[in-house]
């Protein structure tokens, strides 16, 4: 089964860099990477960027309709205005199958925020402890995941030995 996770950085460029990391060890076949978007929110700017990763291809690679419906829901639908957001709002309700639910929206609303970036992952078959390792360079916040609760307390535990 493919994991969702939603990583926070404080810095504008935090999102690009892990995801370099991820893509390393997923050529060291530590992680399978299906598919991964970045939001970049630089100091100044009134709304986000979004990037999807375009050269994976595959049955676990995400479509781009669903990038942009996702963050659309995340960080555009409250500029639209209510009859809209009404409308899309039927729309999502396949979404909750993955994890994805009005608190999942609300959460990264609320912490993504301008001068911060996000990364989110669409993965499986992960290395843990090497992937752990790897990622312990960096300073992130786990902010969503469909992972267990015991798989997403062993992670945030690792991250908040320091």
């Amino acid at each position: 089964m493919a994991t969702l996770t939603v990583l926070k950085f404080e810095t504008a460029d935090g999102a690009a860099k892990a995801l370099d990391v991820i893509k390393d060890l997923s050529k060291q076949k530590l992680i399978n990477l299906h598919d991964a978007a970045i939001v970049t929110w630089p100091e100044g700017k009134k709304k986000p960027k979004t990037e999807q990763l375009h050269d994976l291809k595959g049955a676990g690679a995400l479509s781009g309709a669903f990038w942009g419906m996702l963050f659309g829901l995340i960080f555009f639908v409250p500029i639209i205005g209510l009859a809209v957001g009404a409308a899309i709002g039927a729309l999502t309700g396949s979404m909750t199958d993955i994890g994805i639910d009005d608190e999942f929206i609300r959460t990264i609303r609320s912490k993504v925020t301008e001068g911060t970036s996000a990364l989110f992952l669409m993965t499986s078959d992960a290395v843990e402890d090497r992937v752990l390792e790897a990622m312990k360079q960096l300073n992130f916040e786990l902010i969503a995941s469909n992972m267990s609760k015991a798989e997403e307390e062993k992670l945030r535990a690792a991250f908040a030995e320091e």
